[in-house]
């Protein structure tokens, strides 16, 4: 479609997909789920003062009692294609770098992290939260300006061809894959199933002359980068002073840095950037409570993240007593999730680990010596007549899991 009667000669665009968030003079765009239908509040936007929206094809004549809004309906086949098409117009007429990161583990983190040392020099627009999907990709790029200089678009992905539709859309002139790892094998099938789709930003690159920033110690990443031009980094260490905690943030810390040294900020500033940072959303997170130090990794999990923070946490805590491992199942891994689990419990035996409580069915089915729970509320419960005090504790699980709700009781 040709966007041009909304975007031409504009320095920024204003669009929206809930009327609880529709300044006056944005786009309306009516997408379609499951469980929800925007058609049906397309009348209700224009009245709120919408611009236009941008519904169904089939959708009738728009009017009130009061007027007719039939000049600002735009009818299109799929409401959300369209969204992604005046997303991918808006950022070919913006024209400046847009730098892909994508990955099993770290790509939030990373993405944040490399926001925060290229914001030393530039002004730069990046992903917020998790909008990484086909929903939230395009609304990142509606949201930039003339006013940046770059842009960091996370990109995240459960199903072959994910990241491939979010590259057709952004088209990124560099990108980043943090590592891949065992996540999601219910959508991806297997491991080779996660590289096959984390490459499709690969192989956009590839295709259009880009640039990748990559681990150079990681044999995956050089297997899947083969032939693209790389600028790479090394793991490194975890520079002192940091807000972040877990050794294996150490690579995502050492990307930001790559790539803000890259774009010419100076390895002081980088660094002073980094150590200023402080996570959220309980991502590698320390808090400190009257009674115990939590460090909160639960926004997510899956194999890989789960064996890496418990090594971390053995490497930064004494392995007494004092330390205490509340762990979540891993969602989303298939016929996979018995052993993955079980792997799991495997290494907190072989580690000697003695103080730990486990949450979910999964955990259940294994052939852990530990106290299991069927879900958060039955862990509660238990934590009101065990008090746990003066220890470490590291919380982790996937987000569906909800093992946040625990963290007031500690």
């Amino acid at each position: 479609m040709n966007w041009d009667f909304l975007i031409k000669d504009k320095t920024s665009i204003c669009v929206s997909t809930d009327t609880r968030n529709l300044p006056v003079g944005c786009i309306f765009f009516a997408l379609k789920g499951e469980n929800f239908n925007g058609n049906i509040f397309a009348l209700q936007a224009l009245e709120m003062g919408a611009e236009y929206v941008v519904v169904d094809e089939d959708i009738p004549s728009t009017c009130s009692q009061k007027r007719c809004f039939d000049k600002q309906i735009i009818r299109v086949e799929n409401t959300l294609w369209a969204l992604q098409d005046l997303a991918r117009t808006w950022r070919r007429q913006w024209g400046k770098t847009i730098i892909g990161i994508t990955g099993t583990n770290g790509k939030t983190t990373t993405k944040e992290l490399t926001a925060a040392v290229l914001s030393e020099k530039y002004s730069v627009h990046y992903t917020q939260g998790n909008l990484n999907n086909q929903v939230g990709v395009p609304l990142t790029l509606l949201q930039l300006t003339n006013q940046h200089d770059l842009a960091i678009v996370e990109m995240g992905a459960s199903h072959p061809g994910d990241i491939k539709e979010l590259v057709d859309i952004a088209e990124p002139d560099m990108g980043l894959v943090t590592n891949v790892g065992k996540a999601h094998l219910l959508g991806f099938g297997s491991f080779e199933g996660v590289m096959k789709t984390k490459a499709e930003l690969y192989d956009y690159l590839r295709q259009h002359n880009g640039t990748c920033f990559r681990n150079l110690d990681n044999p995956y990443l050089e297997q899947m980068a083969a032939g693209l031009k790389t600028i790479g980094y090394h793991t490194g260490t975890m520079p002192e002073g940091m807000h972040l905690i877990g050794e294996y943030n150490s690579e995502n810390v050492s990307a930001a840095l790559c790539v803000g040294e890259y774009f010419g900020v100076s390895k002081a500033d980088g660094l002073k950037a980094v150590r200023a940072y402080i996570p959220k959303n309980n991502r590698s997170q320390l808090l400190k409570t009257e009674k115990n130090n939590i460090v909160v990794d639960a926004y997510n999990a899956n194999p890989t993240s789960m064996r890496a923070a418990i090594l971390s946490f053995l490497k930064t805590y004494p392995n007494d007593s004092s330390s205490v491992f509340i762990l979540g199942d891993m969602l989303e891994l298939g016929e996979q999730s018995h052993l993955e689990h079980q792997n799991i419990v495997n290494l907190l035996a072989e580690q000697k680990v003695h103080n730990v409580l486990l949450v979910g069915k999964e955990f259940m089915k294994t052939t852990a010596s530990y106290h299991t729970f069927e879900n958060t509320d039955q862990l509660r419960d238990y934590l009101q007549n065990h008090k746990i005090e003066n220890a470490n504790i590291l919380l982790k699980g996937s987000r569906g899991v909800k093992m946040e709700k625990v963290i007031e009781i500690l």
